[in-house]
């Protein structure tokens, strides 16, 4: 219901290569750092955001999507889903294409409040699952 084949597959290969990830640090435990491998290996640029702004993957962090200066096209979030919202909204101020919520990451009303903004929003998948499927 929330990552129709089509917005999956549009997000994946129209939307832009630029892709911030909310929640990327240096800690290799987190799923967030294999998914920005992954994501890299095909193509996208990860553009890490944390509170530490640490450099991930050989990319400088930011501490907030606002700090970015340089437009992003997708915004993939790993954050718990309470605090999800808030990155979706910000992701739409900034100029986002996409909104993208990871496994487990479901806020249905910041999905309906994305979508009716103009973003394309896929919510409670993975892109690193999905983007090989693409073929």
């Amino acid at each position: 219901m929330y990552g129709d084949p089509a917005t999956i597959r549009k997000i994946l290969t129209q939307s832009g290569d630029t892709w911030a990830v909310v929640g990327l640090s240096g800690n290799r435990a987190r799923a967030a750092y294999g998914v920005a491998e992954v994501l890299q290996r095909y193509g996208k640029r990860i553009v890490p955001v944390h509170p530490k702004a640490e450099t991930v993957h050989g990319e400088q962090g930011y501490a907030s999507l606002a700090d970015i200066p340089f437009p992003v096209d997708v915004v993939d979030v790993f954050v718990n889903s309470h605090l999800a919202g808030g990155v979706a909204d910000e992701a739409a101020a900034i100029g986002a294409k996409a909104v993208w919520f990871q496994l487990g990451v479901i806020d249905e009303a910041a999905y309906n409040r994305t979508r009716a903004a103009g973003l394309d929003m896929v919510m409670d998948r993975c892109p690193a699952i999905e983007i090989p499927r693409l073929g």
